[in-house]
């Protein structure tokens, strides 16, 4: 199939053509929005000036996370929903997320309980069957993982699981 830019432009000038709406940006917000609203029968035209994907929403993290952050500041419901869109978001475009390690390197023993503590609640928000469970390193094992940490001071460290995706991929498959 050919897509044809100039044909699209025409049909999106038609004013016989009725739209029940039209979304301006082909951003990820614009994106999604389309796609919902077509899912859902509206008539839809999506207008983006540039490519998709490649304004603001190119500028992102990159990650598929559940926003671990938040636990510190006790906002659970929030990492609960971020950990369930990251895990749809696995489920429904495979070939778009892959599955990340990350260490966080501890200084001592309470440290290493504390970062252990939450990152176990992550697990369990998250029901790490999709992503892998968290767990505790030796120091030669954090290490391993990352030789170029300074090693004085370090106890030890955390290794969890979070996604990273293609954005400009999933642009492209969206629109």
């Amino acid at each position: 199939m050919e897509l044809n830019r100039d044909r699209f432009i025409d049909q999106a000038k038609d004013t016989s053509i009725t739209w029940d709406l039209i979304v301006i940006g082909g951003g990820a917000t614009g994106l999604g929005t389309a796609v919902d609203a077509a899912s859902r029968g509206y008539r839809t035209v999506l207008l983006e000036r540039d490519d998709f994907g490649s304004g603001t929403s190119s500028r992102s993290t990159k990650l598929a996370h559940g926003g671990i952050r938040y636990l510190a500041q006790r906002d659970f419901s929030l990492v609960r929903e971020a950990l369930r869109e990251r895990n749809r978001m696995l489920r429904n475009a495979p070939h778009l997320v892959r599955k990340r390690s990350f260490v966080i390197p501890v200084g001592g023993w309470a440290a290493k309980l504390y970062y252990g503590a939450g990152l176990k609640l992550y697990d369990l928000l998250g029901g790490a069957r999709d992503f892998g469970r968290s767990r505790m390193l030796s120091r030669d094992a954090t290490l391993q993982a990352v030789p170029t940490l300074k090693q004085q001071r370090l106890y030890g460290g955390l290794e969890y699981f979070d996604g990273q995706f293609d954005d400009a991929r999933m642009a492209i498959c969206l629109a």
